[in-house]
């Protein structure tokens, strides 16, 4: 055997061992889809406004403590639209000082000053910067909870290259239910001071302002799992946020039931300190996700360097939940289900079935097809198209690529390719043939004529599985994927494979060698 032909055979003999060590067993070895082993789909969509809302809340907080820093009088701040504050009672010679302020301070914000009110209203392009890093943040935190619960191979993407909508794929999940939870909750932590409640009823609560809710203050109600429910009247603003935890973790409060403990980062623990140095006697409501769940008197000040307890009657898996959520941070803004499918492992066993049953199928008649009419040439192709299957294993293997029914139907679709190109090789060899050229002129006329089509051919087609792979969602990227590796697979089984083993065959009696094709 030369030397040249010993190492292409060394080499491919090297490639399909290591091909075959990669996939075996490739029921352990190949991740499956969320269609081919259960699951659940989800659409959301990331409710922009609301991290706006909270970024006005903050600079509102800000805006209150420079306001004393510089000793300009007011009445009030208040919430107006989204993206909009108004400060109320300015004394008239004030109003240069606070110009000077909010030019040096809050740039970020447009502004206008009409009587004794001020009125802020955030820019435009600040308000797209946040809209943009809400879905960026909202991807992030939902795929740190999901990575912290579990689930196995989850496709967490942006639809489309811009938009407020995610989709979630999480395949093998076996409690849907809480996983579903444990997404869609905002965790929106916030520590805000009580005014009234709780009482039975919203009117009772308002009584003494007359029915209407104060410009500074909210209704809330009390989660009635947590507490004893009820109407609170709160501040509209929340001191502390779940952005000022430092460390969170499950624990047992005094009775030694399930609760959470928490600590705050600097920042919020001198807001804390303060917070609880001024309302001694007073109440603050810790409130989840628009639902107080604690309403805790404050008997003293509590140092900054102190953490504390959120209290709720929760059960051991609801507090490692809202651990979860919590060190995971907090969704930038709330999220909308816009689609929500879910797929039993029964139907995806079922499509598993199928899907090999059509493979095996297809397999078979394309290599009887190819032994009927290319004879032991046929054989040659069936060989190499083995091969391309073997390697196309081994390759979703090692890149831990997951195989969906799409998928499946890639794989089909590069038995088919792979077995063209055998068959615009085999085409030129017969015409070489039939042109008087001997077998061996042939088989090199053949090869070197047929490479340019099948490149071009092959080329064209993983330019269009690339866009597919970048632009579509989890099921098309499965179907790109599978194609992108089964073509490079299939040009080096019938080009170079095909050819080594014409090679082989040609080589002992190179002058009389004879060609069934």
């Amino acid at each position: 055997m030369r030397k040249g032909l010993r190492w292409k055979v060394i080499f491919v003999v090297g490639v399909t061992a290591l091909a075959i060590f990669l996939v075996y067993p490739p029921a352990k070895k190949i991740n499956l889809g969320l269609d081919l082993q259960g699951g659940i789909h989800l659409v959301l969509q990331v409710v922009t406004e609301d991290a706006i809302t909270i970024e006005t809340d903050q600079e509102i907080t800000r805006l209150q403590d420079q306001l004393k820093k510089k000793d300009i009088t007011f009445k009030t701040i208040i919430k107006g639209k989204v993206g909009q504050l108004s400060i109320q009672g300015i004394l008239h010679d004030q109003e240069g000082k606070l110009r000077d302020l909010l030019d040096e301070s809050f740039q970020e914000w447009d502004y206008t000053i009409i009587g004794d009110t001020a009125t802020l209203t955030m820019k435009l392009g600040v308000q797209q910067y946040l809209k943009e890093q809400a879905v960026t943040q909202a991807l992030e935190t939902i795929r740190n909870r999901v990575d912290q619960f579990g689930v196995a191979e989850p496709t967490i993407q942006r639809q489309g290259l811009a938009g407020d909508r995610v989709i979630i794929e999480l395949p093998g999940v076996d409690d849907p239910d809480r996983v579903k939870n444990l997404i869609k909750t905002t965790a929106i932590l916030e520590w805000k001071l009580v005014k009234a409640g709780p009482v039975p009823d919203e009117q009772t609560l308002l009584a003494s302002s007359g029915g209407i809710v104060p410009e500074d203050a909210e209704v809330l109600r009390g989660d009635p799992k947590r507490t004893e429910g009820g109407y609170y009247l709160l501040d509209r603003v929340a001191v502390v946020t779940g952005k000022d935890l430092r460390t969170v973790r499950r624990t047992v409060d005094e009775w030694n039931s399930p609760a959470v403990s928490f600590s705050l980062n600097p920042e919020g623990g001198r807001r804390f300190e303060k917070l609880t140095a001024e309302n001694i006697g007073n109440s603050i409501a810790i409130i989840l996700d628009n639902r107080v769940i604690s309403a805790p008197r404050v008997e003293d000040r509590i140092p900054a360097a102190s953490g504390g307890i959120i209290r709720g009657n929760y059960t051991i898996e609801e507090a490692e939940d809202l651990v979860v959520v919590l060190r995971a941070g907090a969704l930038p803004a709330s999220i909308k289900y816009l689609e929500e499918r879910t797929i039993g492992p029964s139907l995806g066993a079922d499509s598993i079935r199928k899907g090999l049953i059509s493979c095996v199928v297809a397999l078979f008649l394309v290599m009887a097809f190819m032994v009927v009419y290319y004879r032991f040439s046929g054989v040659n192709a069936i060989t190499a198209l083995i091969l391309n299957m073997i390697i196309l294993g081994g390759a979703l293997s090692y890149f831990k690529a997951t195989l969906t029914l799409p998928g499946i139907a890639g794989i089909i679709l590069t038995i088919g390719m792979a077995v063209d190109a055998n068959v615009l090789v085999f085409e030129r060899i017969r015409e070489e043939l039939l042109a008087g050229k001997s077998v061996l002129s042939s088989i090199a006329t053949g090869f070197a004529r047929a490479f340019r089509t099948i490149l071009d051919a092959n080329v064209t087609t993983i330019i269009a599985a690339i866009f597919l792979f970048q632009f579509g969602t989890g099921p098309i990227k499965g179907f790109a994927i599978t194609l992108i590796i089964g073509i490079c697979a299939s040009m080096f089984s019938a080009v170079f494979v095909s050819r080594l083993i014409f090679d082989g065959l040609t080589l002992k009696k190179r002058r009389t060698a004879k060609l069934s094709i």
